[in-house]
């Protein structure tokens, strides 16, 4: 007997060791199967959550913010006591006296789980809330709230109380887009978070648990009612006294104004965030919390709308007034920096929100006679004087365009004979421009304008003088900026210097300016453009004050208007038309439909500017003539004009 009690004592100590090792064996397994794919806690010590990219002005003016989760982290220090405290008293009382989980909090949860017999409520602590957001999926499971608390119990262990509330409220969702404090304060108040009263404290530490239903941006008495409760779980243990619970009980929910939405400039914006997509790439852009500051002059750009909109509410106007079917017209205005290129202003449309195709960028358009300077500027380059006469007579040209005979003809179908370039430039005749075309090339042009800047395609044929290869209103805008910039070709660009989120520079513009055509070519045609002004087609742009030269554009059935021209700092083009290709009405030319809105824009944008010469090279001379018969006159001739001349080709015969 005694030695089957033995055996029996042996065996049943040998089942308990095995027992013992099965149920140490079944643990660890699982516990190594729970924790194998944990996050390591250290990554922490790396972590920058995504910021908000602030983009601005060249004068300082906040245009948008791009983000993926707007978030702006701040330091604990900056929160305000009410908003920490407030957290703590709804979110988990217990939060600076546990180790990571609250053990009556899961039992308590747990008995109103198996009595529901769903997940209804939670026992996540503010650091398990903290795990899941950083590390953890939302989805609801036993598995998930076992590695929630041992991810917990992690960074109770590596980080101190204040680091992981810091943490939390940089992190925590606020609803509608607001991720930390310092975005749920803009969001919410218009203010940063380390000015937050009482009462929005008590507002936004109400939020974490339901953002949606609690925003007051979709129900305010609810917000208020929850609010409230804030309050009261503050006053009960203590936070605040009796007087100033029941003072702020009663406020009402004061929000910041609404209409203070941002990106503003859209078009010029999105053109913007293209380029940087580019260069920068996606994840930079959106994460890194940078600063970048553009080339756009935020009183230009409302000049610019505000030109734009008047301008074609008038032509709107006319245009019931014809009786045109479904009018739309549509507009589109860029202005550049001569000096370096920088993008003053841009419109694309009339309406961002309606349509956010960018006609200034991205519409190739023909430009009707706006193309003219291009093929008198090479003239010039090629040895022309604008006192040389050209005929202005009717012709055919055999296989002129598409390698069919072609007989162009002049916007008033009347024909002046002999006249010099420079009046048949200023009165835009189309004749003298396709016969100088012949004279030239129409290979030789189409390769100058891209030399220029247009990077379109352009038709190799003789039409191509009258503007019928379509190109943007950006790129025809560039190339004329070449006369008054002493032949230099400028790049349009849009930002001008990008900081990191430390506010260090990591990249800044470098203007690239490129020779392109002679000083003295330049100087001329820029004077060639001003008898545009002074004596032709763009007349009603002369009481501006200052020394401006452009050209007007009108394509066949007025379909297209456009002026573009330039002061001796800017350089700015106009396009008007509708998307339908269809036509604005009859008579809505250039110098009608465009030339308004770009004196309008040009009139602020030169209204602070001390009036200026264009350049004129010391290889170049003045002299008074005649622009009619292109003989030189005495100083007091009537009808007489300033015409500038390479040295040693200027008439010598006086009239």
């Amino acid at each position: 007997m005694e030695f089957m009690a033995k055996t029996l004592k042996k065996k049943t100590i040998i089942f308990l060791i095995f027992l013992g090792a099965t149920v140490c064996g079944i643990t660890t397994g699982a516990f190594l199967a729970l924790t194998h794919d944990l996050p390591q806690i250290r990554a922490l010590e790396d972590y920058r959550p995504s910021a908000i990219t602030r983009i601005y002005s060249a004068d300082k003016v906040l245009l948008t913010e791009l983000f993926l989760e707007k978030r702006e982290p701040v330091p604990i220090e900056v929160i305000p006591k009410y908003l920490k405290s407030a957290l703590v008293a709804t979110e988990d009382r217990s939060f600076y006296k546990h180790s990571g989980i609250d053990l009556k909090g899961i039992f308590r949860a747990i008995i109103k789980d198996l009595w529901a017999g769903e997940f209804v409520e939670g026992a996540s602590t503010i650091t398990q809330q903290l795990a899941k957001t950083l590390f953890l999926t939302p989805k609801k499971s036993l598995v998930r709230k076992i590695k929630e608390a041992i991810l917990a119990f992690q960074l109770e262990r590596r980080y101190t109380k204040d680091e992981i509330l810091e943490l939390y409220l940089n992190q925590v969702y606020f609803g509608s887009g607001a991720y930390g404090v310092e975005s749920a304060a803009g969001l919410f108040f218009g203010k940063s978070v380390k000015d937050l009263n009482l009462s929005e404290c008590a507002l936004i530490a109400a939020m974490p648990k339901a953002p949606s239903r609690y925003s007051p941006l979709i129900n305010q008495t609810l917000a208020k009612k929850r609010r409230n409760m804030v309050l009261k779980q503050m006053f009960q243990i203590g936070l605040i006294n009796e007087i100033t619970y029941q003072g702020t009980i009663d406020e009402p929910v004061v929000l910041k104004e609404k209409n203070q939405h941002l990106a503003k400039a859209p078009y010029f914006l999105e053109y913007v965030k293209k380029s940087l997509e580019t260069d920068l790439g996606s994840s930079l852009l959106y994460r890194e919390g940078l600063t970048i500051y553009t080339t756009l002059s935020y009183e230009l750009q409302k000049a610019a709308e505000d030109a734009i909109d008047n301008g074609l509410t008038a032509l709107g106007t006319r245009m019931q007034q014809q009786q045109i079917e479904n009018p739309d017209p549509q507009g589109a205005l860029v202005a550049l920096d001569l000096k370096t290129g920088g993008i003053l202003a841009m419109v694309g449309g009339k309406n961002f929100s309606q349509s956010a195709f960018n006609r200034a960028t991205m519409a190739r358009r023909q430009p009707g006679s706006a193309f003219k300077p291009i093929v008198y500027a090479l003239a010039i380059e090629k040895g022309f004087s604008q006192n040389q006469m050209i005929l202005d007579a009717p012709i055919v040209f055999k296989g002129g365009k598409d390698g069919k005979d072609w007989k162009p003809e002049n916007f008033s179908k009347k024909y002046r004979g002999e006249m010099t370039l420079r009046k048949a430039l200023a009165i835009s005749e189309n004749i003298p421009a396709v016969r100088l075309t012949e004279m030239l090339g129409s290979s030789s042009v189409a390769q100058f304008g891209q030399t220029l800047g247009i990077g379109s395609p352009l038709l190799q044929n003789l039409s191509l003088s009258l503007g019928t290869s379509g190109v943007t209103l950006t790129e025809l805008t560039s190339a004329y900026s070449v006369f008054p910039n002493q032949g230099k070709k400028i790049k349009p660009y849009g930002v001008m210097e990008i900081l990191d989120h430390s506010g260090r520079i990591i990249w800044y513009v470098k203007p690239e300016k490129k020779v392109v055509m002679s000083r003295a070519g330049a100087a001329i045609m820029t004077n060639m453009l001003q008898a545009v002004i002074n004596e032709g087609t763009g007349k009603k742009a002369r009481n501006l004050g200052h020394s401006i030269a452009g050209k007007t554009g009108t394509t066949n059935d007025y379909k297209d208007a456009l002026f573009v021209g330039f002061s001796p700092s800017i350089a700015a083009g106009v396009w008007v038309g509708q998307d339908a290709f269809t036509t604005l009405g009859k008579w809505e030319t250039g110098a009608k439909a465009a030339l308004p809105i770009w004196k309008e824009f040009m009139r602020t944008a030169l209204a602070d500017k001390p009036y200026q010469h264009f350049d004129i090279p010391d290889d170049v001379v003045q002299i008074r003539m005649d622009s009619t018969t292109g003989m030189r006159v005495s100083d007091d001739s009537p009808g007489a004009v300033i015409a500038l001349f390479k040295k040693g080709t200027a008439p010598t015969q006086h009239r």
